[in-house]
C-alpha cells in the first residue's frame, strides 16, 4: 500500500480524522492523527493489507477506527502516544534550546541594532536619540533590567558613558555595518561586567537577581521532583511486570485483568520512566555546570577586585577583558536558568501523559490484586542474574560480548532500549535485560537478556524472535517509539528526528576544489605531419605545385632608379664654450651729490640760491 496510498490520499484521511474528532469536542494535532492513522494501518488486527489499494469502504473503515481509537481516552496506548508526540516535539537538548533562544533575542533586538547601524547622523540631537538607542540595547541584550526601569536605565547609561562616552559616535558612525554590530555585543557585555561588579560592591544593580542562589535552590529541588516522579512511575511498572507475569503462570486466577489493559499501562508508564531519565540526566549535567560556573564567577570577580582596588585610574587593556569575562559567566547562570525550567515545564506537563493510571487502577485494587504476589525491581531482577553467565562454548556461530573482554563495553548501542530482547515478543513484558549475562550481535546489532535461559533460547533462533518482536510493536504502536524500532518502521519516524532528518537534507553538500596533471606526451611523437587523409586536398597540392611549375619572376628598372644609390651626410653641432679670467676687478665712482640753498625765498623780495658740490672726490671713494 505504500505505493498505492499516495501522499494526496493520506492527507485526505488525516484531514477527515482530524474533523470528525473536532466535531467530537477533542482538538488534536496533526502529528497525532496521522501517526495514529499509520499505526491503524500497520496493526494486522485491522486487516489492512500493506500492499493492496484502499478502496472507499476500506477508507471509510480507517476514518471510523481512526476516530474511534484517538477518543478512546481510557486506553493507556492513547495516553502513551500523546505523550511520545507531545515530547518529540517540544523537547529539545541543552545545544537546539539555546541557540533557539539566541535566535529569539536576535530577532527582538533586529529592530534596534536596524536603528543604530543604519542611522546617518546629521545633527547633535539625533547623536542623542541613537546613544539612548545603544542603552536600550545594552539593556535588553543582557536581560538585566527593564527599559522601562528608570533607576536601571541610569545605571546602565552612566557605566556606558564610562567606556564609551558621546564624543567616540563619530568615528562609530565611521564603522562598516558589521563592525557597528560586533562593538554593539562587546559593549553590553562591557557594560553587563560593570554592572555586575558595581553590584558585588553595593554600588547598584538594579534589576539583577542572585542567579547563583536561585539556581542552587531550583536545580535540587527539580531534581528531588524527577526523583520522586521516577522513583513513582517504577513501581508502578514494577507492580505491573509483577502482574502480567503471574497472570501468564496462572491465568486461572488472575482472568479478569485481561479487561484492564494492564500491558497497555506498563508500556505507558516505561515510557514515562524513559522521558524522566532523560530530563533527569540534563538535570544533572544543568547542577555539575552551575557549580563549575559558580567557582569561575567567583574567581573572576575575586581577579578583577584586586585589579580595581586602591587605584584611581585603570588601563582599559587590563579591566576590560575582566569585564568581559564576568558577563560570559553570567550569560552561563542565565542559560542554565532557562535549562532549568525548561526541563520543569516539560516534567510538568508529561505527568497529565500518566494520570489515566489512577483511573485504571486504584492504589486499593492494586493491593488486592497483588496479595500473594512478589514485586521485584529492576533493580532486583539484574542482581539474582549477576551470577550467571553465558556459555561461549556452546555456541558455534554466535559472537557473545562481556564486561571483561569488550573495550567501550558501556558504549555499545544495546537494541529494544536495554530490554530484554526474548521477553517482549514472547511474553509482551518490558524486563531489563543484564549485560553481565552477556550481549549477542547479531548482524551488528547488540541484544540483552533478563536470564540466562531467555538468552539461549534467542540465541537458537534470533531472527524469528526479532520478527515476533516487530510484529508486537505493530500491535502495540507506542513500542516503536519505546524499544526504538525506527529503522524497522520508516515511515513512522518521530517528529524530532523527521525535523532534523529534513535539517541535514537541507545542507548543501560539501564542495571542494581538486585538479589533476598528467604529462601530456610520455613518448616523444610519431606523427607525420605531412601526411594528408584527404584525396581533394592532396589534389589540391598538387595542382598548385603543377601551376608554379608554369610561374616566371620579372623585374623592370626605370631611369630614376638607374644607377642610383643612397647618400647620407653628417653634421657635427657647435660646441659651447666659455673662458674665464684669473682675476676678478671691479670700479666704484662717486655718486653725485648737489645741494641747492635758497629755494623757498627769504624775507628780502630777492632770491639768492647757493649750490654746494657735496660730490666725494675719487679717492676717497
Amino acid at each position: 500500500m505504500s505505493g498505492e496510498l499516495t501522499q494526496s490520499v493520506i492527507k485526505r484521511i488525516i484531514r477527515q480524522v482530524g474533523l470528525e474528532c473536532a466535531a467530537q469536542g477533542q482538538s488534536l494535532s496533526e502529528t497525532l492523527v496521522a501517526f495514529m492513522v499509520k499505526a491503524v494501518v500497520l496493526d494486522p488486527r485491522n486487516d489492512f493489507n500493506m500492499d493492496r489499494i484502499l478502496t472507499e469502504n476500506n477508507m471509510k473503515d480507517l476514518i471510523q477506527l481512526c476516530v474511534t481509537r484517538l477518543l478512546d481516552t481510557t486506553n493507556p496506548s492513547l495516553s502513551t502516544i500523546k505523550m511520545q508526540v507531545y515530547f518529540d516535539i517540544n523537547y529539545a537538548n541543552r545545544d537546539e534550546l539555546l541557540s533557539e533562544q539566541e535566535r529569539v533575542l536576535e530577532g527582538k533586538l533586529a529592530p534596534v541594532v536596524r536603528a543604530v547601524t543604519e542611522s546617518g547622523l546629521r545633527a547633535q540631537e539625533e547623536m542623542e536619540t541613537v546613544y539612548q538607542k545603544i542603552v536600550t540595547y545594552v539593556l535588553l541584550r543582557s536581560g538585566l533590567g527593564s527599559p522601562t526601569d528608570i533607576v536601571a536605565v541610569r545605571e546602565v547609561t552612566a557605566a556606558l558613558q564610562s567606556v564609551f562616552p558621546q564624543t567616540e559616535m563619530i568615528t562609530f558612525i565611521s564603522l562598516s555595518k558589521k563592525d557597528k554590530e560586533q562593538q554593539l555585543k562587546d559593549l553590553a557585555m562591557l557594560v553587563t561586567g560593570i554592572r555586575l561588579y558595581n553590584k558585588r560592591c553595593q554600588k547598584g544593580g538594579r534589576g539583577i537577581d542572585d542567579l547563583p542562589d536561585i539556581l542552587s535552590e531550583a536545580i535540587p529541588s527539580a531534581t528531588r521532583t524527577l526523583d520522586e516522579r521516577l522513583n513513582s512511575c517504577q513501581l508502578l511498572a514494577h507492580r505491573y511486570t509483577a502482574l502480567l507475569e503471574a497472570m501468564q503462570e496462572d491465568p486461572q486466577r488472575y482472568s479478569r485483568l485481561r479487561f484492564f489493559k494492564l500491558r497497555e499501562a506498563l508500556f505507558n508508564v516505561r515510557q514515562y520512566e524513559a522521558f524522566l531519565c532523560i530530563l533527569q540526566s540534563n538535570a544533572i549535567t544543568s547542577a555539575q555546570e552551575v557549580e563549575s560556573l559558580d567557582v569561575q564567577f567567583k574567581a573572576a570577580m575575586m581577579v578583577l577586585k584586586n585589579t580595581v582596588q586602591h587605584k584611581t585610574s585603570i588601563e582599559s587593556r587590563e579591566v576590560f577583558p575582566l569585564f568581559m569575562e564576568l558577563s560570559k559567566l553570567w550569560t552561563g547562570f542565565q542559560d542554565e536558568k532557562l535549562l532549568v525550567s525548561f526541563l520543569t515545564n516539560m516534567a510538568d506537563n508529561l505527568q497529565q501523559f500518566l494520570e489515566i493510571q489512577s483511573q485504571l487502577f486504584s492504589e486499593e485494587m492494586l493491593k488486592s490484586l497483588l496479595e500473594g504476589v512478589t514485586v521485584k525491581s529492576d533493580v532486583e531482577r539484574i542482581k539474582e542474574t549477576m551470577g550467571t553467565k553465558v556459555n561461549i562454548s556452546d555456541f558455534k556461530n554466535q559472537e557473545w560480548l562481556f564486561p571483561e573482554t569488550t573495550d567501550n563495553f558501556d558504549q555499545l548501542l544495546i537494541q529494544y532500549h536495554g530490554f530484554c530482547a526474548h521477553s517482549i515478543g514472547v511474553k509482551g513484558i518490558t524486563l531489563p535485560g543484564n549485560p553481565a549475562i552477556g550481549i549477542l550481535k547479531h548482524k551488528e546489532k547488540y541484544y540483552v537478556f533478563s536470564s540466562k535461559e531467555a538468552a539461549y533460547i534467542f540465541a537458537q533462533d534470533p531472527d524469528k524472535f526479532i520478527q515476533l518482536n516487530i510484529e508486537k510493536a505493530k500491535k502495540y504502536a507506542e513500542l516503536i517509539q519505546l524499544l526504538e524500532l525506527h529503522h524497522q518502521f520508516e515511515y513512522l519516524v518521530p517528529h524530532g528526528q523527521a525535523r532534523k532528518a529534513s535539517k541535514a537534507s537541507m545542507k548543501p553538500p560539501p564542495k571542494h576544489d581538486s585538479g589533476t596533471q598528467t604529462d601530456t606526451h610520455i613518448l616523444p611523437p610519431t606523427i607525420v605531419r605531412s601526411y594528408e587523409w584527404n584525396e581533394w586536398e592532396l589534389r589540391r597540392k598538387a595542382i598548385k605545385l603543377a601551376n608554379l611549375r608554369r610561374k616566371l619572376t620579372h623585374a623592370m628598372q626605370t631611369d630614376l632608379s638607374h644607377m642610383r644609390r643612397e647618400n647620407f651626410t653628417q653634421v657635427y653641432l657647435p660646441k659651447d664654450v666659455g673662458t674665464q679670467t684669473k682675476r676678478d676687478d671691479s670700479s666704484n665712482v662717486p655718486k653725485p651729490q648737489i645741494f641747492l640753498k635758497g629755494l623757498r625765498g627769504a624775507s628780502s623780495p630777492t632770491t639768492h640760491m647757493v649750490t654746494v658740490d657735496l660730490t666725494r672726490p675719487l679717492d676717497e671713494t
